[in-house]
């Protein structure tokens, strides 16, 4: 096998593998639990697939469809099908089986790796498949004469942007071996143990993968991410030692909410895919862990991050986290509409440039066409990506992430930037985070506010006012819904589809709202709102309906006997749960004291 290293430097994920087969031949390299292989046994069980890939047809540039459960021999794959000089096409095990089949569809797979006895289903689309026992014969394999340059297809990752529909963005060999390498990012050393938790259709896979490979580091397979947040996490850390981890910023919020000591084993801590909260950085420093914290940023048409910022020993105490400075391969412009640099403070679109921008979209031209455009910054013809992101730079030259600049809305004439109410939210006491959706057609759009309170007793009209304070009245939420916890997607982002069904819930739940119309029926409606953490309780709304329980009715109780002087029986609460039925009650209650 030949493949292009530029000297010691590996400019191809082959290269980088087999220098870490050869100054680490006997480091551990992957690991599941189950098995354990060192860096000499992966390359040569890669080597060994490659061959097999190989005499089925397989050749370079050729696309292999991943379709493997988590284990150490979903590596070998990856691995195998790379020496092979083909690409491979990763597809997530949990994904629907109709999402699975448009995946591969769409990236014109030549074959279908997947284990044995699940060909079942992949068949009916026409493509070869392999069940693959993950098995390789003994002894020594050479992948032959194959030539893997730098510009060659290494994988092909679909995202599916703002559209919703799925494009599969084409990285190179010379694109992820850049990131792998990239000093901004602290280096994966032997001795180290990566969680591996990410799906294999996100763009962390190649973070955890390709950056241990690159320092000689062990992937160590764990659950992924969403079912570890189900678990003591801190314990599955130590117990599998796991020394470096990439979770995506709403899972860390999440988690260190009700672990801050979760993480504190790890040396290196990164985060990305989302807002990680100011709060988040402290709570973990707070929480005992002193290692390397960074703040990732990145699409995945710039090769999984081009920024990174890194944390003190305090975290952040700014109203946001920014994304920081840009990786040695990145080149960062922020924009206007006419391609025009902004000046510093001022917001813009930002462009990304430089080693890790992408191919584009395997198969879809005219949207390559449309994100990826000449630099007029570079001499040398190169590229760069339109992220739709809009950023700031900070005095310090760190950016600062506002928001997508396709997702401004109009309320009431004036343009929105959902994620700019989110931070001023998130900066405000008792608020740990913050998702807000502009629902409604347009010309009557308005702002509902999913909140995460930081503690018990969170207030939502002092929550408003403080809010209403500080910006014009089209920015304050006309809604505000008060939730446990985040929902989030199998990579760990929040689950923005789950939010607009539960706001679609509540929406239908409320279209029979009824305006209270005595005094008693508007004071009980302040006090459920307090207890209940709800905004525009209805006088036929229910008490159990709205999320109230056995101890909010005790609650109630005292409240009622303090401010309205009238003690009632623990069962009258619950035999008349619907607000106007307790307000015609407590009337009743009162004619007959009064008598």
């Amino acid at each position: 096998m030949t493949t292009s290293s530029g000297g010691d430097v590996p400019r191809t994920l082959a290269a980088l593998l087999l220098r870490a087969a050869r100054r680490h031949p006997s480091a551990p390299a992957v690991s599941d639990g189950e098995r354990a292989l060192d860096y000499t046994e992966l390359t040569r069980r890669a080597g060994h697939l490659a061959q097999e890939l190989a005499a089925r047809g397989i050749g370079r540039g050729e696309r292999v469809g991943v379709l493997l459960p988590r284990s150490a021999d979903t590596i070998v794959a990856v691995a195998g099908v790379l020496l092979a000089a083909a690409a491979y096409v990763p597809v997530d095990v949990q994904y629907p089986a109709a999402r699975r089949a448009q995946l591969l569809r769409d990236a014109r797979v030549a074959l279908v790796l997947t284990a044995p006895e699940w060909a079942r289903g992949i068949g009916e689309l026409g493509m070869p498949v392999w069940e693959w026992d993950g098995s390789v014969p003994e002894g020594g394999a050479d992948a032959g004469p194959v030539a893997i340059e730098p510009a060659d297809a290494a994988c092909v990752l679909f995202t599916s942007g703002s559209t919703g529909t799925p494009k599969g963005m084409v990285l190179e060999h010379r694109h992820m071996a850049s990131f792998a390498l990239d000093p901004a990012i602290p280096a994966l050393e032997p001795g180290d143990r990566t969680a591996q938790t990410a799906s294999i259709s996100f763009d962390t896979f190649t973070f955890e993968v390709w950056r241990s490979v690159a320092g000689g580091a062990e992937i160590v397979v764990l659950p992924a991410i969403a079912d570890l947040i189900g678990m003591d996490l801190q314990r599955q850390l130590r117990r599998r030692r796991i020394t470096a981890m990439l979770a995506p910023a709403t899972a860390l919020n999440h988690i260190v909410r009700y672990d801050r000591e979760a993480f504190s084993p790890l040396r290196v801590l990164c985060s990305g895919g989302d807002v990680l909260l100011p709060a988040t950085t402290r709570d973990l420093r707070d929480g005992g862990f002193r290692g390397h914290l960074f703040n990732l940023y990145g699409p995945t048409e710039g090769t999984v991050a081009c920024t990174a910022h890194p944390l003190g020993e305090r975290g952040e105490f700014a109203d946001t986290v920014p994304i920081g400075f840009p990786l040695r391969q990145a080149r960062l412009y922020v924009l206007d509409e006419r391609l025009g640099q902004v000046p510093p403070g001022g917001a813009g679109e930002l462009y990304l440039a430089g080693a890790g921008v992408g191919r584009g979209y395997f198969g879809r031209p005219a949207q390559t066409a449309a994100r990826f455009v000449a630099d007029p910054f570079a001499a040398d013809g190169t590229r760069m990506y339109a992220t739709g992101d809009l950023v700031r730079a900070r005095d310090d030259g760190a950016l600062e992430f506002l928001g997508r600049a396709d997702s401004q809305v109009k309320i009431s004439g004036h343009r929105i930037e959902p994620a700019e109410v989110e931070r001023l939210l998130c900066a405000r006491p008792g608020v740990r985070s913050a998702a807000v959706l502009a629902p409604g057609p347009a010309g009557d759009r308005r702002l509902v506010a999913f909140v995460v309170p930081a503690e018990a007793g969170l207030l939502l009209r002092d929550l408003r006012a403080s809010l209403a304070a500080d910006v014009p009245s089209y920015m304050v939420p006309a809604e505000f819904v008060v939730i446990e916890e985040m929902p989030m997607d199998a990579h760990g982002k929040r689950d923005w589809g789950r939010l607009r069904e539960l706001q679609e819930e509540r929406a239908a739940a409320r279209r029979a709202y009824v305006t209270p119309r005595t005094e008693t029926e508007r004071r009980l409606v302040r006090y459920w709102e307090d207890l209940l953490a709800q905004e525009r309780v209805g006088a036929a709304d229910d008490f159990f309906t709205l999320g109230g329980h056995s101890m909010l009715a005790v609650r109630l109780r005292v409240i009622i006997r303090r401010d309205l002087g009238i003690s009632v029986p623990p069962e009258s609460l619950f035999e008349n749960s619907v607000l106007a039925d307790q307000a015609k009650m407590l009337d009743d209650y009162r004619e007959v004291v009064g008598r």
